[in-house]
């Protein structure tokens, strides 16, 4: 037997990922697992979601919130389609709007009969050494790269004693995109579950940080979920000598990908991770709707563009006070 949907490359199945955003966000979180009826009862898959609450957008049934891919793992289409109707019954009971299973490829279920697959994960297959890193960019890359050397720029790693840097870059950037900011006890429980596998790396410039990003490393793939820089400093490069530094720290924990994580086929984002050599895979997020719009709780709809403008007015302090409280409530 074939497996339906194998666990992400950066560990988005561990467990621990459920106590984060319990702790962290608040939600509900839930394994379903499938067993062998046998006498052993060997788990034969397992789909884990959390509930996701607020009085200001509802209720929904996600696998799983913040992470780009966490969907179900089963040995075979029977078992895959016996843990989907697991959460659709279990969707039911918690009368949510809708489920919303993120996989990298599609499960063919009836259930499931709308899906999203407008984004792809960005990932770069990594080589052996630094010298080959360098030799496969390009010279537009590497002149960049040589351009934040030129300023002065330094590198920090580490764990929660960096959080305060990190988190500052980190507000900033989500206000200037109009997207409001996690809470900063998502990156505290990130960093104290993973202790063994998560770290940050804050960039400095004058002896300010002006660029920061959160590794999650496993054993042959390093994700950064959460990164940026402040728009200030564009000039000095920092962020492309930051991404150079990630990738070298994912080369020496000997990964063999580096997953820059989601990104709209020809954005922005999608061009900046394509011009390192990544290539785009697959992300198809399948819903359930028991009612309601799937559009309506996308960043890109109308409902939140509206609002982004008047974001990026706030100052800092405010978005960070409000901030958090509203992004925990966004499946």
């Amino acid at each position: 037997m074939g497996e339906v949907q194998t666990c992400g490359e950066a560990g988005e199945l561990d467990p621990r990922w459920l106590d984060v955003l319990r702790e962290s966000l608040g939600h509900q979180p839930y394994m379903l697992v499938a067993r062998d009826h046998g006498m052993n009862g060997d788990i034969r898959g397992y789909l884990p979601v959390t509930l996701v609450r607020s009085r200001l957008f509802g209720r929904f049934l996600v696998s799983l919130p913040y992470l780009n891919r966490a969907g179900l793992v089963a040995d075979d289409e029977q078992i895959a389609g016996s843990l989907v109707r697991e959460a659709v019954n279990l969707g039911d009971r918690l009368g949510v709007q809708y489920v919303e299973l993120r996989h990298g490829e599609p499960i063919s279920h009836d259930a499931l009969p709308r899906r999203r697959d407008e984004k792809v994960r960005m990932v770069l297959d990594l080589p052996d050494s630094d010298e080959a890193l360098w030799e496969v960019l390009t010279a537009k890359v590497r002149n960049q790269v040589r351009k934040g050397e030129k300023q002065g720029l330094s590198i920090r790693w580490g764990g929660v004693s960096m959080v305060g840097d990190f988190y500052r870059v980190f507000c900033v950037n989500m206000r200037d995109l109009g997207a409001p900011a996690y809470t900063r006890r998502l990156f505290d429980t990130i960093l104290t579950r993973f202790d063994d596998r998560a770290e940050l790396a804050v960039v400095d410039y004058g002896g300010r940080p002006v660029a920061a990003a959160l590794l999650v490393h496993a054993e042959t793939c390093t994700q950064v979920p959460s990164a940026g820089s402040l728009r200030r400093y564009h000039g000095s490069c920092a962020n492309m000598w930051m991404y150079h530094q990630l990738l070298q720290r994912a080369i020496q924990r000997r990964a063999r990908q580096f997953d820059f994580a989601r990104s709209s086929v020809g954005s922005g984002t999608y061009r900046f991770k394509k011009q390192w050599g990544a290539e785009p895979h697959p992300t198809v997020w399948q819903y359930h709707v028991r009612f309601g719009d799937v559009e309506s709780m996308r960043p890109e709809s109308q409902r939140f563009r509206k609002h982004s403008a008047r974001w990026q007015k706030m100052p800092v302090w405010l978005t960070r006070l409000i901030g958090p409280a509203i992004v925990r409530g966004i499946p």
